[in-house]
């Protein structure tokens, strides 16, 4: 009997491998592998889904945040041990530990082909010259990655200062190929585009609850616009999270009893949220990759205001939304108000982010062409409809 070709997917958080992986593991089944996901956090609900598509799954330990060597070690170790058994015939990893880490185990397993996706170099990197902690923080990172990576067969990047920073730092071997692919992707037929609402532009927030993500200059903002006396409602869309970096809830419930906004709490679906609202905000200062929030909000068809942060106002394509600089509360407070009294923004911008949303960042074209990168799918035509990219069988899922 002939073994199936087997594909390892490696996540840091189980929730991750359905919200933002499980059409890419669809597309490799459709391709003949058997697909094994592995990730730190399986809950019932995300094993539940990975079973119901016949996809294997094995929890990890592994610390998204966690800074100990030892339980890093374990993590190597972890991962090392199952690949040893499955044998896969390659491995994808994503966000900074799977990539190290799994990577690595891959290497030392002996997995034939090493795959690397960065989905955005996060907080050793937001600086220029950073000092202190975040300088020290860099500098490990670096050391990790080219530790980790010499063998790597590919790697996978979002944006133009991501590109530059894995080069600059010498984070994979110059010999490597380093490909770009737009984001996560978006399915463009599950997030649809709905009317806008009736009445005062509402704006929406939905992502973790953390400083980084721009929350209190978001609170500022909306402080300018309120005493300004212009009508307007924003919600913030997330749930409590254990970062140091997270907004303390106390803090949240203050802005909420002082009008800024509205606590929406946590939900698995966002998009009855996106269609209730008329514009998405992500005041971030975060290297986001390309922040699959943003997409997914291009999808439903609403316009977007974001910052200047690597992979972010880029997205957008300078006509389905506006770009402010970071930590800049006025020159956000600016972007929200030309919504506000110009109604008509919102519909033209947000008819031109769905169609950019459907021409670049569809989930089976970003697909396609990470398993074209991966030697697995043959070229697509040039302009060919995102339709034409599902191979034998994927249409069918």
């Amino acid at each position: 009997m002939t073994r199936p070709r087997r594909a390892v997917v490696i996540g840091s958080l189980g929730y991750s491998l359905v919200n933002f992986r499980l059409d890419l593991m669809r597309r490799l089944q459709a391709n003949g592998y058997a697909v094994l996901a592995l990730a730190a956090g399986i809950d019932a609900a995300t094993a539940a889904v990975l079973e119901a598509e016949g996809i294997a799954w094995q929890e990890i330990p592994l610390e998204r945040t966690g800074t100990s060597p030892l339980r890093d070690l374990a993590s190597l170790r972890a991962i090392w041990a199952v690949l040893r058994q499955q044998r896969p015939e390659l491995v994808l990893a994503y966000t900074m530990k799977p990539v190290l880490y799994g990577c690595l185990a891959a290497q030392l397993a002996g997995v034939p082909r090493r795959y690397a996706l960065f989905t955005g170099l996060g907080y050793g990197f937001m600086e220029a010259r950073p000092r202190g902690r975040r300088r020290r923080v860099r500098a490990v990172a670096v050391l990790l990655h080219r530790l980790a990576l010499r063998r790597l067969t590919a790697a996978f990047c979002y944006n133009s200062a991501d590109r530059a920073d894995i080069r600059r730092f010498r984070l994979i071997p110059p010999q490597v190929p380093l490909h770009d692919v737009p984001g996560s992707g978006v399915d463009t037929a599950r997030f649809a585009p709905a009317p806008l609402p009736a009445g005062p532009q509402q704006f929406l927030f939905a992502g973790r609850l953390l400083r980084s993500k721009g929350l209190e200059v978001l609170a500022a903002a909306a402080r300018i616009l309120r005493q300004k006396q212009l009508s307007f409602r924003l919600q913030v869309l997330g749930g409590a999270d254990s970062n140091p970096d997270a907004i303390d809830p106390q803090q949240l419930a203050r802005w909420q009893a002082e009008g800024l906004l509205e606590q929406a709490g946590f939900t698995r679906d966002v998009r009855p949220w996106l269609q209730g609202c008329s514009v998405f905000v992500l005041p971030t200062r975060l290297r986001e990759g390309i922040p699959r929030s943003i997409l997914e909000a291009m999808a439903s068809g609403r316009a977007v205001i974001t910052t200047d942060a690597p992979g972010c106002g880029e997205t957008l394509g300078g006509a389905a939304g506006l770009t402010v600089p970071q930590n800049d509360p006025e020159a956000l407070a600016a972007a929200m108000e030309a919504f506000i009294r110009t109604p008509a923004l919102a519909r033209r911008m947000g008819a031109a982010a769905r169609d950019r949303a459907c021409r670049v960042y569809d989930v089976h074209r970003v697909n396609h062409l990470l398993m074209q990168h991966m030697g697995i799918e043959p070229a697509a035509a040039p302009g060919a409809p995102a339709a034409a990219l599902h191979p034998p069988g994927l249409a069918a899922l």
